[in-house]
């Protein structure tokens, strides 16, 4: 039987599968190219240097050869991305720089600005209707802290209740009214309403009701009904689409599969407060562009980041010996500043509080360079913290930038790794950067993450090695110590054969490719990714997501995995419209069906294990009680799927 490759197709790669490359050097190579497919190198490139091939792939990298190919990923500068750039373009907070960002969807502390008569709204028409939204739901709020104060929370509860179930039978009247306007008239009669009346209305657009309000619109319009409700989800939203298209349709696949690499080494939390509208800038300012670049660049940059010093609290620390930890004036000459000194130190207050934090220190040595057994100590922490001081934020609420604050430095020497950092102000947390960056155990730490995101789990040491000397032979750049791993045997060896498991990010974006699903709406497939434990800016701890099995494969993961398989086979996940062929006609016989699976789709390499698994569930009554070529009754893929699912093999790459 032969089933429809578009169908089976989607359903094994989908799945997690991936093929083995078996590329051998030298005289072995030549050997070896007669009894392999000359497809499987291809495949396994496709696998681990992009987030999965899509249709037509295959053929397109072997028409134009995988050594160009591989060196075209390597300079993504040099591939056009426009059809992406189409695809984004709704998207304006992802052109927006942080201020911006701000200024157009308000937090809380402007609003209250505005509340407290420091501010005023803003006089264009689809801008301010948000902030008086916002005004109102703040307004309320404090309204309501008043009525519970006299009133009592049990009446307070009560009367809401009651009034939000009347608003939301006026907001459903009013919302068919409205259906049947025009796009424009229907934006311009919902500005009209009182916020109030705003809010109920956006809070009822649920479903089908949505998207049928929203048609038509352009995409400010469709930002400003949503950040009527909530404007911070606005920005987040758009974070989190741009990257699940960017990783589904970009043709600068290894690109953005590095700045997916780099960003979860340089993990930040989306959750954590004003880092919801950092990130944005974080990623594609600080992170995509140097993720093939030079590793004390991309270093720095992250160092002086906005969303990085927020996260990790650095721009709140201040030296012990600091011009603001002894309360010393800002117009304080040199001799006056000496003599508070002299009095702080004599009076040895026991309850001084100096404000040194020591997380950014931790983590850069631990997370982001040297490793945890990268050899640094507790002394090491304290001493970088020190150098740190004074690395901070300038109006980090109103989406201000990196800033040097020498008040809050700590002066005098440090000691770090052994090398005295004299001082320099800012310069010295750069010498520390570059120290860091150039030292042996960063280059083994950063090489075997690396090797462990792309060769294997646990990778041979040797690959790791050379990495390394490339790392610091080469000045830490990226592209060639890439270079060095995609030239060696160990990358192409069968031990890399379906040797690592798909991360929830990767299953679900490989499947899309694989598909080639057309994505309407990519925020149901970011649930998706937090139904399998892996939301996107969503680890909190600055260790980022796991990129090893373990992690991942477990009865709870698996069953999220066949889950979102079986919806996305029966085109049932929203916000993306798979197109399969019906599959031909073929044989009823369910093993003949087996061996044409094998052969078509895993070039026959089906471990026995597998095979049996297979074998025995196709003999299931469930499908042999029925033709498989029914032409009323096509090809179960969906139960299918599920099926395979039990085989580990499918959730590989």
């Amino acid at each position: 039987m032969t089933l429809g490759r578009p169908q089976i197709g989607l359903v094994l790669l989908l799945l997690g599968f991936t093929v083995s490359a078996q590329l051998a050097l030298g005289k072995k190579k030549e050997k070896l190219a007669a009894q392999i497919d000359q497809r499987k190198p291809t495949v396994h490139a496709l696998n681990r240097l992009t987030f999965g091939p899509r249709p037509g792939d295959v053929d397109h990298v072997m028409a134009i050869g995988l050594d160009k190919w591989i060196d075209q990923q390597l300079h993504p500068e040099k591939i056009d991305d426009s059809m992406l750039e189409a695809r984004l373009s709704p998207f304006r907070t992802l052109r927006m720089d942080t201020r911006e960002i701000v200024d157009n969807f308000p937090p809380e502390q402007m609003i209250k600005a505005i509340a407290d008569g420091k501010q005023s709204l803003p006089s264009e028409p689809l801008k301010r209707a948000v902030y008086q939204a916002q005004l109102d739901r703040y307004q309320d709020k404090e309204n309501r802290k008043q009525q519970i104060a006299v009133a009592g929370p049990d009446k307070v509860a009560d009367d809401e209740r009651t009034r939000r179930e009347q608003e939301r039978i006026d907001a459903e009247q009013k919302l068919e009214e409205l259906l049947d306007m025009p796009p424009d008239q229907r934006m311009k009669a919902l500005l009209k309403m009182s916020p109030e009346e705003q809010r109920s209305m956006t809070s009822s657009l649920q479903g089908d009701k949505r998207d049928e309000f929203l048609e038509g619109m352009n995409p400010r319009q469709r930002e400003t009904i949503e950040a009527l409700n909530f404007p911070q989800q606005v920005v987040a939203n758009e974070l989190v689409e741009g990257k699940l298209l960017r990783a589904i349709y970009s043709d600068r696949q290894l690109q953005e599969v590095m700045t997916d690499f780099w960003f979860n080494h340089f993990n930040v939390f989306v959750g954590k407060g004003a880092d919801g509208y950092l990130l944005t800038s974080y990623e594609r300012d600080v992170i995509r562009p140097r993720a093939m670049g030079k590793f004390e660049d991309l270093l720095v940059a992250t160092a002086q980041s906005p969303a990085m010093l927020f996260y990790l609290d650095n721009w709140l620390s201040v030296g012990p010996n600091s011009d603001v930890a002894n309360g010393i004036p800002k117009k304080a000459n040199k001799e006056a500043k000496q003599r508070i000194r002299n009095k702080s130190q004599t009076s040895q207050s026991k309850g001084k509080r100096n404000g040194l934090n020591e997380n950014y220190g931790r983590e850069l040595m631990e997370l982001h360079t040297l490793g945890v057994n990268g050899g640094y100590t507790q002394q090491d922490v304290t001493e970088v913290a020190r150098v740190f001081t004074g690395w901070t934020l300038k109006q980090p609420k109103q989406g201000g930038g990196f800033t040097f604050e020498q008040r809050t430095h700590e002066p005098g020497d440090k000691i770090v790794l052994g090398h005295r950092v004299k001082p320099k102000g800012e310069k010295e947390g750069l010498e520390v950067l570059h120290i860091l960056a150039h030292h042996p155990s960063t280059a083994k730490f950063v090489c075997a993450k690396l090797a462990m995101r792309f060769v294997s789990d646990d990778p041979p040491q040797a690959l790791v090695d050379r990495m390394s000397q490339t790392f610091l032979k080469k000045d830490g750049n990226i592209r060639e110590v890439l270079k060095t791993m995609l030239e060696s045997p160990e990358f192409w060896s069968p031990d890399a054969y379906r040797a690592k498991v798909k991360t929830p990010l990767e299953f679900v974006v490989s499947a899309m490719r694989a598909s080639g699903a057309e994505v309407t709406d990519a925020k149901p497939i970011a649930y998706q990714l937090q139904n399998m434990g892996m939301p996107l800016y969503g680890m909190q701890p600055p260790t980022g997501y796991s990129m090893k099995a373990d992690a991942w494969v477990n009865s709870s993961a698996l069953l999220a995995r066949m889950n979102f398989a079986l919806a996305l086979t029966a085109g049932k996940v929203k916000g993306a419209q798979v197109n399969s062929e019906a599959a031909p006609r073929g044989t009823d016989d369910p093993q003949q069906t087996l061996v044409t699976l094998e052969n078509n789709l895993l070039a026959g390499e089906v471990s026995k294990q597998t095979h049996d698994i297979i074998s025995a569930r196709l003999q299931d009554s469930k499908i042999s009680r029925r033709k498989l070529d029914d032409p009323a009754r096509p090809p179960n893929v969906s139960l299918i799927a599920g099926l395979l699912l039990g085989s580990p093999e499918f959730q590989r790459r």
